[in-house]
Protein backbone atom coordinates (compact mmCIF):
# COMPACT_ATOMS: atom_id res chain seq x y z
CA UNK A 1 0.00 0.00 0.00
CA UNK A 2 1.20 3.38 -1.29
CA UNK A 3 -1.51 5.62 0.18
CA UNK A 4 0.57 7.27 2.92
CA UNK A 5 1.88 9.66 0.19
CA UNK A 6 -1.33 11.26 1.12
CA UNK A 7 -0.17 13.35 3.83
CA UNK A 8 -4.16 14.14 4.90
CA UNK A 9 -4.56 10.05 4.94
CA UNK A 10 -5.54 8.66 8.38
CA UNK A 11 -4.97 4.86 9.71
CA UNK A 12 -1.89 4.50 7.49
CA UNK A 13 -0.60 1.81 9.78
CA UNK A 14 -4.11 -0.17 9.36
CA UNK A 15 -3.36 -3.37 7.99
CA UNK A 16 -6.85 -2.79 6.02
CA UNK A 17 -7.27 -2.33 2.53
CA UNK A 18 -8.23 1.51 2.04
CA UNK A 19 -10.99 3.19 0.51
CA UNK A 20 -12.43 5.19 -2.07
CA UNK A 21 -15.92 6.21 -1.97
CA UNK A 22 -18.63 8.75 -2.01
CA UNK A 23 -21.69 9.70 -4.18
CA UNK A 24 -20.99 9.54 -8.51
CA UNK A 25 -21.39 13.52 -8.81
CA UNK A 26 -21.51 16.49 -6.11
CA UNK A 27 -24.98 16.74 -6.26
CA UNK A 28 -24.56 19.66 -3.00
CA UNK A 29 -23.16 20.62 -0.26
CA UNK A 30 -25.32 18.68 2.07
CA UNK A 31 -25.48 15.64 0.67
CA UNK A 32 -22.14 15.46 -0.04
CA UNK A 33 -21.15 16.45 3.62
CA UNK A 34 -23.93 13.50 4.71
CA UNK A 35 -22.49 11.07 3.18
CA UNK A 36 -19.15 11.72 3.93
CA UNK A 37 -19.73 11.88 7.67
CA UNK A 38 -21.66 8.42 7.77
CA UNK A 39 -17.96 7.29 5.51
CA UNK A 40 -16.15 8.73 8.39
CA UNK A 41 -17.60 7.41 11.09
CA UNK A 42 -16.94 3.69 9.65
CA UNK A 43 -13.73 4.78 8.46
CA UNK A 44 -12.70 5.37 11.51
CA UNK A 45 -14.35 2.62 13.56
CA UNK A 46 -12.86 -0.17 11.27
CA UNK A 47 -9.27 1.90 10.67
CA UNK A 48 -9.72 1.94 7.23
CA UNK A 49 -7.70 4.45 5.58
CA UNK A 50 -10.45 6.86 3.40
CA UNK A 51 -10.35 8.93 0.76
CA UNK A 52 -14.09 10.84 -0.28
CA UNK A 53 -15.11 11.11 -3.71
CA UNK A 54 -17.13 12.62 -5.56
CA UNK A 55 -16.94 14.12 -9.52
CA UNK A 56 -17.15 17.53 -9.70
CA UNK A 57 -18.46 17.16 -13.75
CA UNK A 58 -19.85 14.55 -15.37
CA UNK A 59 -18.76 14.45 -18.78
CA UNK A 60 -19.48 11.45 -20.34
CA UNK A 61 -22.97 11.29 -20.98
CA UNK A 62 -25.03 8.66 -22.63
CA UNK A 63 -27.96 11.87 -23.64
CA UNK A 64 -27.23 15.36 -24.09
CA UNK A 65 -30.57 15.55 -21.27
CA UNK A 66 -28.16 14.16 -18.45
CA UNK A 67 -26.72 15.75 -15.55
CA UNK A 68 -23.35 16.87 -15.59
CA UNK A 69 -22.94 19.08 -12.66
CA UNK A 70 -24.33 21.87 -10.46
CA UNK A 71 -21.21 24.14 -11.26
CA UNK A 72 -17.90 23.06 -11.60
CA UNK A 73 -16.07 25.68 -9.27
CA UNK A 74 -19.05 25.09 -6.66
CA UNK A 75 -18.78 21.26 -7.08
CA UNK A 76 -14.90 21.94 -6.45
CA UNK A 77 -15.22 24.23 -3.69
CA UNK A 78 -17.74 21.65 -1.92
CA UNK A 79 -14.59 18.85 -2.59
CA UNK A 80 -12.81 21.36 -0.76
CA UNK A 81 -15.03 21.94 1.84
CA UNK A 82 -15.21 17.93 2.17
CA UNK A 83 -11.44 17.35 2.68
CA UNK A 84 -11.29 20.63 5.19
CA UNK A 85 -14.46 19.37 7.60
CA UNK A 86 -13.27 16.18 8.26
CA UNK A 87 -9.72 16.30 7.80
CA UNK A 88 -9.54 13.76 4.92
CA UNK A 89 -8.63 13.62 1.30
CA UNK A 90 -10.32 13.62 -1.54
CA UNK A 91 -10.25 12.62 -5.49
CA UNK A 92 -12.32 13.88 -8.41
CA UNK A 93 -12.37 12.66 -11.81
CA UNK A 94 -10.37 15.31 -14.90
CA UNK A 95 -11.66 15.34 -18.48
CA UNK A 96 -9.16 18.03 -20.18
CA UNK A 97 -5.56 18.56 -19.59
CA UNK A 98 -6.77 22.45 -18.56
CA UNK A 99 -8.40 20.20 -15.44
CA UNK A 100 -5.60 19.14 -14.01
CA UNK A 101 -3.63 22.04 -12.13
CA UNK A 102 -7.22 23.91 -11.43
CA UNK A 103 -8.65 20.65 -9.51
CA UNK A 104 -5.35 20.08 -8.20
CA UNK A 105 -6.26 23.01 -5.75
CA UNK A 106 -8.92 21.29 -4.44
CA UNK A 107 -8.37 17.91 -4.06
CA UNK A 108 -5.62 15.36 -3.26
CA UNK A 109 -5.93 12.70 -5.69
CA UNK A 110 -6.90 13.38 -9.56
CA UNK A 111 -8.53 10.93 -11.16
CA UNK A 112 -8.53 9.67 -14.80
CA UNK A 113 -11.48 7.77 -16.03
CA UNK A 114 -11.43 4.67 -17.94
CA UNK A 115 -12.35 6.08 -21.16
CA UNK A 116 -9.44 8.62 -21.17
CA UNK A 117 -6.59 7.02 -19.59
CA UNK A 118 -4.88 6.87 -23.19
CA UNK A 119 -5.15 10.35 -23.53
CA UNK A 120 -1.73 11.16 -22.88
CA UNK A 121 -2.11 15.24 -22.31
CA UNK A 122 -4.24 14.39 -19.88
CA UNK A 123 -2.63 12.09 -17.72
CA UNK A 124 0.69 13.54 -18.24
CA UNK A 125 -0.76 17.35 -16.86
CA UNK A 126 -2.41 15.39 -14.52
CA UNK A 127 1.08 13.64 -13.27
CA UNK A 128 2.81 17.39 -13.89
CA UNK A 129 0.28 18.15 -10.33
CA UNK A 130 2.31 16.16 -8.21
CA UNK A 131 -1.16 14.76 -6.35
CA UNK A 132 -2.01 11.27 -6.19
CA UNK A 133 -3.06 9.52 -9.28
CA UNK A 134 -5.90 7.22 -9.95
CA UNK A 135 -6.09 5.66 -13.72
CA UNK A 136 -8.73 4.27 -14.34
CA UNK A 137 -8.35 1.32 -16.91
CA UNK A 138 -10.22 1.22 -19.96
CA UNK A 139 -12.66 -1.20 -20.44
CA UNK A 140 -11.21 -1.53 -24.06
CA UNK A 141 -7.45 -2.23 -22.49
CA UNK A 142 -6.15 -5.60 -21.58
CA UNK A 143 -4.47 -5.71 -18.36
CA UNK A 144 -0.98 -5.59 -19.64
CA UNK A 145 -1.20 -2.34 -21.72
CA UNK A 146 -2.05 -0.64 -17.75
CA UNK A 147 1.68 -0.52 -17.60
CA UNK A 148 1.98 2.25 -20.09
CA UNK A 149 -0.38 4.38 -18.69
CA UNK A 150 1.51 4.23 -15.37
CA UNK A 151 5.12 5.18 -17.10
CA UNK A 152 3.43 8.10 -18.43
CA UNK A 153 2.87 9.40 -14.98
CA UNK A 154 5.84 8.24 -13.69
CA UNK A 155 8.37 9.06 -16.27
CA UNK A 156 6.60 12.79 -15.94
CA UNK A 157 8.19 12.43 -12.14
CA UNK A 158 5.29 11.59 -10.51
CA UNK A 159 5.88 7.80 -8.59
CA UNK A 160 2.39 8.68 -6.97
CA UNK A 161 0.30 6.18 -8.56
CA UNK A 162 -2.66 3.94 -8.09
CA UNK A 163 -4.58 1.65 -11.39
CA UNK A 164 -8.54 1.01 -11.15
CA UNK A 165 -9.86 -2.23 -12.21
CA UNK A 166 -13.71 -1.14 -13.34
CA UNK A 167 -14.29 -4.21 -15.68
CA UNK A 168 -14.00 -5.00 -19.36
CA UNK A 169 -16.42 -4.45 -21.81
CA UNK A 170 -18.24 -7.83 -22.70
CA UNK A 171 -20.71 -7.18 -25.79
CA UNK A 172 -22.22 -4.55 -26.32
CA UNK A 173 -24.44 -3.64 -23.04
CA UNK A 174 -22.71 -5.16 -19.81
CA UNK A 175 -19.23 -5.12 -17.77
CA UNK A 176 -17.22 -8.05 -16.64
CA UNK A 177 -14.29 -8.56 -14.00
CA UNK A 178 -10.87 -10.21 -15.15
CA UNK A 179 -9.68 -11.47 -12.07
CA UNK A 180 -6.65 -12.55 -13.83
CA UNK A 181 -5.53 -9.21 -14.11
CA UNK A 182 -5.40 -7.58 -10.52
CA UNK A 183 -1.77 -9.90 -10.11
CA UNK A 184 -0.70 -8.64 -13.44
CA UNK A 185 -1.17 -4.88 -12.90
CA UNK A 186 -0.25 -5.38 -9.39
CA UNK A 187 3.60 -5.20 -11.09
CA UNK A 188 3.02 -1.58 -12.23
CA UNK A 189 0.64 0.00 -8.99
CA UNK A 190 -1.37 -0.54 -6.22
CA UNK A 191 -4.91 -1.96 -7.20
CA UNK A 192 -8.29 -0.68 -6.62
CA UNK A 193 -11.57 -2.47 -7.24
CA UNK A 194 -14.26 -0.39 -8.24
CA UNK A 195 -17.14 -2.37 -7.07
CA UNK A 196 -19.85 -0.67 -8.47
CA UNK A 197 -18.98 0.69 -11.85
CA UNK A 198 -17.81 -2.55 -13.16
CA UNK A 199 -21.54 -3.74 -12.43
CA UNK A 200 -22.60 -1.28 -14.76
CA UNK A 201 -24.82 -1.93 -17.89
CA UNK A 202 -24.11 0.83 -20.14
CA UNK A 203 -25.42 1.47 -23.55
CA UNK A 204 -28.82 0.91 -22.48
CA UNK A 205 -31.91 1.57 -25.67
CA UNK A 206 -32.98 4.27 -23.27
CA UNK A 207 -29.58 6.15 -23.12
CA UNK A 208 -29.51 5.46 -18.90
CA UNK A 209 -27.13 3.42 -17.81
CA UNK A 210 -28.46 0.12 -15.88
CA UNK A 211 -26.74 -1.81 -13.73
CA UNK A 212 -26.36 -5.00 -11.06
CA UNK A 213 -26.09 -4.10 -7.54
CA UNK A 214 -27.42 -7.15 -5.89
CA UNK A 215 -23.92 -8.43 -7.21
CA UNK A 216 -21.95 -5.45 -5.75
CA UNK A 217 -20.50 -7.90 -2.36
CA UNK A 218 -19.75 -11.03 -4.82
CA UNK A 219 -17.78 -8.45 -7.21
CA UNK A 220 -15.97 -6.87 -3.90
CA UNK A 221 -16.01 -10.50 -1.65
CA UNK A 222 -14.23 -11.67 -5.03
CA UNK A 223 -11.37 -9.20 -4.99
CA UNK A 224 -10.32 -9.30 -1.45
CA UNK A 225 -9.55 -12.80 -1.87
CA UNK A 226 -7.61 -12.19 -4.96
CA UNK A 227 -5.58 -9.88 -2.82
CA UNK A 228 -6.70 -6.17 -3.71
CA UNK A 229 -5.05 -3.12 -2.19
CA UNK A 230 -8.15 -0.85 -2.62
CA UNK A 231 -12.06 -0.77 -3.31
CA UNK A 232 -13.60 1.96 -4.58
CA UNK A 233 -17.30 2.43 -4.87
CA UNK A 234 -20.23 4.70 -4.97
CA UNK A 235 -22.85 5.23 -2.55
CA UNK A 236 -25.92 7.38 -1.77
CA UNK A 237 -28.44 7.61 0.82
CA UNK A 238 -30.92 6.74 -1.71
CA UNK A 239 -29.78 5.65 -4.87
CA UNK A 240 -32.97 5.48 -6.84
CA UNK A 241 -32.91 9.79 -6.62
CA UNK A 242 -29.14 9.75 -7.56
CA UNK A 243 -29.04 12.70 -10.15
CA UNK A 244 -25.67 10.16 -11.73
CA UNK A 245 -25.83 6.00 -11.72
CA UNK A 246 -27.98 5.67 -9.29
CA UNK A 247 -28.53 2.01 -11.11
CA UNK A 248 -25.44 0.48 -9.77
CA UNK A 249 -24.56 2.08 -6.32
CA UNK A 250 -24.60 0.78 -2.95
CA UNK A 251 -26.83 2.36 -0.31
CA UNK A 252 -24.84 4.45 2.19
CA UNK A 253 -26.72 2.28 5.17
CA UNK A 254 -25.07 -0.91 3.81
CA UNK A 255 -21.78 0.15 2.65
CA UNK A 256 -20.82 -1.36 6.74
CA UNK A 257 -22.36 -4.93 6.69
CA UNK A 258 -19.99 -4.87 3.10
CA UNK A 259 -17.10 -3.60 4.94
CA UNK A 260 -17.53 -5.86 7.94
CA UNK A 261 -17.56 -8.83 5.36
CA UNK A 262 -14.64 -7.73 3.47
CA UNK A 263 -12.09 -7.05 6.57
CA UNK A 264 -13.41 -11.04 7.35
CA UNK A 265 -11.55 -12.03 4.42
CA UNK A 266 -8.86 -9.49 4.41
CA UNK A 267 -7.92 -10.53 7.97
CA UNK A 268 -7.51 -14.62 6.24
CA UNK A 269 -4.75 -13.30 4.98
CA UNK A 270 -5.54 -15.51 1.72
Amino acid sequence: MKLDLIPKIKHTDSHHFFLLAGPCAIEGETMALRIAEHLVQLSDRYKIPYIFKGSFKKANRSRLDSFTGIGDEKALKILEKVGRTFDIPTVTDIHIPTDAAWAANYVDVLQIPAFLVRQTDLVVAAAQTGKFINLKKGQFMSPESMKFAVDKVTQSGNHQVAITERGTMFGYGDMIVDFRGIPVMQQFAPIILDITHSLQQPNQATGVTGGRPELIETIAKAGMAVGIDGVFLETHFDPATAKSDGANMLALDKVEHLLQKLIAINELGI
